[in-house]
Formats: C-alpha cells, structure tokens, sequence
C-alpha cells in the first residue's frame, strides 16, 4: 500500500464509499487519491477476513463499480424512496 497517511474519519469514508455498489471507484481516487487495488488492499487491512471476502465477492466484476463498464453515463442515481437532505436535516417523506 502507499504511504498516505488518512485520519480514522478518512478511512471510515473511504470504507464506506467502497462498500456501496454505485460508488465507483473512479469517485475514491479522485477524492483521496487510492487507485482501485489500493481500496482493496485498504479493505483487507481494515475490515475482518469474512466481511472483505464478502465485500470482494461482491464488488468483483460490478459494472456500477468501474465508471467504464457502467449502462449510464451521466449524474448519480437515487432511489425514488432515497430521504432528501435539506440544511443537514433529513427530512421526513410525507
């Protein structure tokens, strides 16, 4: 792994970027500079053997993943029943 240096916040983000399917991992090098083998040897030293054999078995071959591979080309998705965040209050579905 490389010598950069990430606070417990840094690498909680980080953690929590690769576990979600729809992040790329395009997204995590540009915003704290860890190429796609980097994340993963991160993901091993950070979460336990069963989990990050969980999470590699997933995330292994996910077109969502990798911004090449993905079926659409622009903005993010959101799930329809995705809370809205609004002055870092999320507000309720009415």
């Amino acid at each position: 792994m490389t010598n950069k240096r990430f606070s417990e916040r840094d690498i909680d983000r980080i953690v929590e970027m690769a576990w979600e399917d729809r992040t790329p991992f395009d997204a995590i090098l540009f915003q704290f500079g860890l190429k796609e083998q980097e994340v993963i040897e991160l993901m091993r030293k950070e979460m336990k053997a069963s989990s990050f054999r969980m999470w590699r078995k997933r995330v292994q071959g996910r077109k969502t993943k990798h911004l090449k591979k993905r079926v659409f080309e622009d903005g993010r998705f959101k799930c329809s029943r995705q809370r809205h965040i609004t002055h870092n209050k999320i507000s309720k579905r009415k």
